[in-house]
């Protein structure tokens, strides 16, 4: 990249332009002061609207979630038919250099720290395969020195001739980081920005990196500017006003999708889990009040992935399948080398879906559902 080039990369504009210019005061007040004839308009034109989003994502919206549910069914089924695409995720490394209360992976937690070799990596991935998983989503600690690029670029062919579709969900990494990760088979970046409330961030990152809001908030315009198929965005439910979090990344999703058309996009809805040295929620997002984020999503955006990890209950999550979501992981493990070797020490927090991919897939086709193990060629 000439000087010409940096210069204007660093001067283009991104989301980090836009959320200055939203007044997260305002929004709070409108949601909160939100009626029930707001709700009934909305329900009436939620595709695309920001103002719906908010609508229905109120306290006001729990009287319909009956009627957001029948709706968020029904287009479902329209844009994805019966299928639900099945993933895993493969936990390279638990190293991370960053200070975060709510992670058991966080750099004072006195815990084995493990990162995979070649050898280790090809190990877990034998017993996925077994499993019937041809969509792996790669996670670790954010220790860029020692858990970066390089070693990123190292493994990333290995797992891709195993794998037809490979996700990562790592420290965010700059423009070319991605463009070379891209070129080793790279198809889709998970990258969440846990809350979108400055002050509550500070508070939960407070060392490292990752205590830098506005570059992790910027994250994503460089994932996509990389040219990446599918970028996910998420809020870690609990840490702040869940319906404030949700709406403001609505705002992020719709700037995304505006001026990054070529992505897909997916999101991501986990609630705070108990873990290692961890904090308990500031504000409880409660079954019912999941329920109405994921319908809400669903009208806002009918074309938008939603994805469902085992953080939630076999029951709920059952529950759940049929509502929006789009994607599902099931016997998972978070912790490096946990599929070979299980050790609770090492996870990053509690699963609460312990079900064994087979009987998560039964679970769905007694309910009319589809489980998707592939769905992706790159020749395709």
């Amino acid at each position: 990249m000439n000087n010409a080039e940096d210069k204007m990369a660093n001067t283009q504009k991104s989301f980090v332009d836009v959320f200055k210019q939203l007044s997260q005061a305002e929004l709070k007040l409108r949601l909160y002061s939100t009626t029930n004839k707001d709700v009934e308009r909305a329900l009436q034109r939620p595709a695309g609207d920001l103002d719906s989003l908010l609508a229905l994502l109120s306290p006001a919206a729990e009287l319909y979630l009956e009627q957001m549910a029948q709706q968020s069914v029904a287009l479902t089924r329209q844009r994805f038919g019966a299928s639900i695409g099945m993933y895993i995720p493969l936990y390279l490394s638990n190293l991370c250099a960053n200070e975060c209360d709510y992670c058991g992976f966080t750099m004072s937690n006195k815990i084995k720290r493990k990162t995979l070799s070649e050898n280790e990596v090809q190990d877990e991935i034998r017993p996925i395969k077994a499993m019937g998983y041809d969509s792996i989503l790669l996670v670790s600690g954010e220790h860029e020195t020692k858990v970066g690029v390089p070693y990123f670029k190292q493994m990333l062919p290995l797992i891709r001739n195993e794998f037809s579709h490979v996700a990562m969900e790592v420290q965010p990494l700059e423009e070319q980081d991605y463009k070379e990760l891209v070129a080793e088979g790279l198809d889709a970046v998970m990258l969440y920005q846990e809350t979108y409330n400055p002050v509550t961030y500070s508070e939960h990152h407070t060392r490292g990196k990752k205590s830098d809001f506005a570059y992790r908030l910027e994250s994503p315009d460089r994932v996509a500017r990389a040219g990446v198929d599918k970028i996910g965005l998420g809020v870690l439910l609990g840490l702040d006003d869940w319906r404030l979090d949700a709406l403001l990344m609505g705002h992020h999703l719709a700037y995304l999708e505006k001026t990054y058309w070529r992505s897909r996009y997916s999101i991501s809805l986990p609630r705070l889990r108990p873990c290692t040295g961890g904090v308990g929620p500031k504000v409880e997002l409660t079954d019912k009040g999941l329920v109405q984020m994921i319908c809400a999503f669903r009208l806002f955006n009918q074309q938008l992935e939603i994805s469902l990890s085992t953080r939630e209950t076999p029951k709920l999550r059952d529950n759940l399948f049929a509502l929006g979501v789009t994607n599902v992981s099931a016997g998972s493990s978070t912790q490096p080398g946990g599929y070979v070797e299980p050790n609770t020490e090492l996870d990053q927090f509690e699963i609460s879906d312990e079900r064994s991919p087979q009987l998560v897939a039964k679970a769905m086709l007694e309910r009319g559902l589809n489980p998707v193990w592939k769905d992706w060629e790159t020749g395709w």
